[in-house]
C-alpha cells in the first residue's frame, strides 16, 4: 500500500509541475466520467462483450468483491457481487469466455506489493445478458509463477484462444507470463515467463480482433503484435493514478482509466503506424476479365468492328491502285 500511495503522490506532483499544454495528447478525449461514489479506486477496466458501450470496472483493495457496469453517461447500470470471494488485492479485469464459449469476466486478484504470496487468484463470472444488481457464483483459478512470487496489475485474455496472460510490475524490469491453454480448478496453474515488458505496467488488454495487445504504465501505452514484439507506443493523458486500460470495439483506440473519485476514462487513438503493422492489408479483388463473346461483351464488339474497318480501308486502297 505504501508503494501505491507513493506512486499516486508522485503522479499528482507531476501533474502540478507540468504546464497544461504538456498534459494534452493529440486526439484524446474524455469518453466517460465514473459518477458512482462507490467507485473511488477504479483499478481494472474491461469492455462488455454483451452490451455495447458498457464498461466493467472494480475498486482496488478495500472494497467488497463486486464489479460495476458503467454506461456511456457514466452511471452505474448494474453491480455484480461475487459470492464467497475475498477482494484481497484486486488489480485487473479482462473479458473472455467460459467453458461453453459464453461471455465471461475474469477478475485478477494478483496484487502483491511485497512479492511474498506463494500463489494468486483469478475469478471468473458469467457476464449477464441483462444488466441488474445480482450476487453471482464465481469460479476460482489458482495461479503460481514458475520463477517465484511477483507483483502484478495487468491481466489479459487473447480473444482467439481465451488464453490468459499476466504482466508483472517490477522496477528492475517486468515480464509477461502465459497461463496453460486450459485453466484447471483442481490444481494450481503455473504461469510461464514468455517476454520482457516495461518495468511499471499497471494494466493491459488485447484488441478485440486479437491481432495485438496493449500494456500501459502511468504515462504511456505500448502496442505489441506478439509477446516481445513491440510495434508502437502512445502518450496517455496525465491522470491521478492511471491504472486501467482496455481497447475499443473497433480495435483502433484505447480507453484509459484512473483511480480516484469521479475519475475520467480517456479515449486515445492508437498510432496509425502501429495499426498498419497489426492489421492485415486489404487489396481490392482483381477485375473480372471481359467476356470473349456474347451480347454485352464489353470491348470485344468494338475491337471486331475496328479490325473490320481497317480491312475495308486496306481493300479499298489496293483496288484504287489497280485502277491506276
Amino acid at each position: 500500500m505504501r508503494s501505491r500511495l507513493a506512486a499516486a503522490l508522485a503522479a499528482a506532483l507531476l501533474c502540478l509541475a507540468l504546464p497544461a499544454s504538456a498534459q494534452e495528447v493529440e486526439g484524446a478525449e474524455v469518453a466517460v466520467r465514473l459518477e458512482d461514489p462507490r467507485i473511488y479506486e477504479s483499478s481494472g477496466l474491461a469492455l462488455s462483450r454483451r452490451h455495447p458501450a458498457v464498461l466493467w470496472t472494480h475498486n482496488d483493495s478495500g472494497d467488497e468483491p463486486r464489479l460495476y457496469a458503467v454506461g456511456s453517461e457514466g452511471r452505474t447500470l448494474a453491480t455484480l457481487t461475487l459470492a464467497g470471494v475475498e477482494a484481497r488485492d484486486w488489480e485487473a479485469l479482462a473479458a473472455g469466455r467460459d467453458d461453453r464459449g459464453r461471455p465471461a469476466l475474469f477478475v485478477g486478484d494478483i496484487g502483491d506489493n511485497q512479492g511474498v504470496w506463494p500463489e494468486v487468484s483469478v475469478y471468473r463470472v458469467p457476464e449477464p445478458a441483462r444488466l441488474g444488481d445480482a450476487t453471482v457464483p464465481a469460479v476460482r483459478y489458482r495461479l503460481r509463477y514458475a520463477d517465484g512470487s511477483r507483483d502484478a496489475e495487468a491481466l489479459l485474455i487473447d480473444p482467439r484462444s481465451n488464453r490468459l496472460y499476466v504482466a508483472t510490475k517490477d522496477v528492475a524490469g517486468g515480464a509477461l507470463y502465459r497461463a496453460p491453454s486450459r485453466l484447471r480448478t483442481d490444481q494450481v496453474n503455473v504461469l510461464q515467463r514468455v517476454a520482457k515488458v516495461p518495468p511499471v505496467v499497471t494494466d493491459g488488454a488485447f484488441t478485440p480482433n486479437g491481432r495485438a495487445f496493449v500494456l500501459r504504465d502511468y504515462q504511456a501505452a505500448y502496442v505489441y503484435a506478439a509477446p516481445g514484439r513491440r510495434v508502437g507506443s502512445l502518450e496517455l493523458p496525465l491522470q491521478f493514478q492511471g491504472e486501467s486500460i482496455t481497447v475499443t470495439a473497433d480495435s483502433r483506440s484505447v480507453l484509459a482509466g484512473s483511480e480516484g473519485p469521479e475519475s475520467e476514462v480517456w479515449r486515445v487513438p492508437l498510432p496509425e503506424s502501429a495499426l498498419a503493422r497489426v492489421t492485415p492489408t486489404t487489396r481490392p479483388p482483381p477485375a473480372a476479365p471481359a467476356p470473349a463473346t456474347g451480347r454485352g461483351g464489353g470491348a470485344t464488339p468494338f475491337l471486331v468492328a475496328g479490325v473490320a474497318l481497317v480491312l475495308v480501308v486496306v481493300v479499298a486502297a489496293v483496288a484504287l491502285r489497280r485502277r491506276r
